[in-house]
């Protein structure tokens, strides 16, 4: 593999520029990205992701799509609570899905390369969604949506953490450099580049403040069941749900 030369700033403007740059990114990334996320986190990545889990309606036989599901440690969590239930995961990455199925050891997961912008799959065919650091990667937010609501059956509910930007310019400018000395030293340490796990403070730039993405849900007709801060604000876990028709 060729060494990893993008620079966010050029690349997270734009819908395929964003794209390409996810690919080639997180394709550097994978390797080492569970032991980047705990230590980004401050080891408190996988108690959100249980949180995340735990808030899943229990209902038995569910479709659960896992969007941008990397290396399958969320996937992995739902098939151990919902044995019952399918689990699919979904990544762009390749690399991110080799590292998904070799840890998994459930019969009731399957994983696929896709792009959460458009899924391979049937209209209203999906019970729950759930996302770890989806929505803020999404080349086109509105677009990843929009395909979230076509494969969710009606009354179907999705559950998304991630980064929460904050509403003044001055805390925005606070959580950039922060993020950005904090990610790009984590870059260094993994990979000898700041721009792997330094780029998440690039991506937030183009991300909406939390009251602007809950109004783009509410506009995309989908009810905010839940919107639990983490890590003193930090962080953010939303459910939603589609409405029954």
């Amino acid at each position: 593999m060729k060494p990893f030369s993008l620079k966010a700033k050029d690349h997270l403007h734009s819908g395929d520029a964003k794209k390409r740059f996810n690919l080639e990114h997180f394709a550097e990334a994978a390797r080492c990205y569970d032991a980047a996320t705990r230590c980004l986190s401050f080891g408190r990545d996988l108690s959100w992701k249980k949180k995340l889990v735990s808030m899943i309606p229990d209902s038995p036989g569910q479709m659960i799509l896992d969007v941008a599901c990397g290396t399958g440690d969320v996937s992995v969590l739902i098939a151990e609570r919902f044995p019952e239930s399918r689990v699919h995961g979904v990544d762009l990455t390749p690399e991110m899905i080799s590292l998904a199925e070799n840890r998994n050891t459930f019969g009731n997961v399957t994983f696929a390369c896709g792009d959460m912008c458009s899924l391979e799959l049937p209209v209203h065919s999906v019970d729950v969604i759930t996302g770890s650091y989806a929505l803020r990667n999404a080349p086109d937010l509105d677009v990843a949506i929009s395909e979230f609501i076509r494969v969710l059956k009606p009354g179907g509910r999705m559950l998304f953490l991630d980064f929460t930007k904050p509403e003044s310019k001055a805390a925005q400018r606070f959580q950039y450099i922060m993020l950005k000395i904090w990610g790009s030293f984590w870059g260094i340490i993994f990979h000898r580049n700041p721009e792997i796990h330094g780029y998440i403070s690039e991506s937030l730039l183009h991300y909406p403040p939390n009251r602007e993405l809950e109004k783009k849900f509410s506009e995309h007709d989908l009810a905010i069941v839940e919107s639990r801060k983490l890590f003193g604000g930090m962080m953010r876990l939303h459910v939603l749900e589609l409405p029954s028709v």
